[in-house]
C-alpha cells in the first residue's frame, strides 16, 4: 500500500503520519529504489489490530 492510501483509510493528515513515524508508531515500511515508501497490507491490517481500542 502506498502512504497515501493509508492517509485515505485512516483520514489523517501526512504531517500527523510523519509524526507517528518519526515515533515508531507505523506498521514496518519499506523503502523502494525511487525512495516511495509501501506497506505490505498484512503488516498494515496487523497494525491496526494492535492499537487500542476506544472506549465510548
Amino acid at each position: 500500500m502506498t502512504v497515501d492510501e493509508i492517509l485515505t483509510d485512516l483520514g489523517v493528515a501526512r504531517r500527523t503520519w510523519q509524526e507517528w513515524r518519526a515515533d515508531g508508531r507505523t506498521p514496518k515500511c519499506r523503502r523502494l529504489p525511487n525512495g516511495q515508501l509501501r506497506i505490505s497490507r498484512a503488516d498494515y491490517s496487523a497494525w491496526l489490530d494492535s492499537l487500542p481500542q476506544e472506549v465510548a
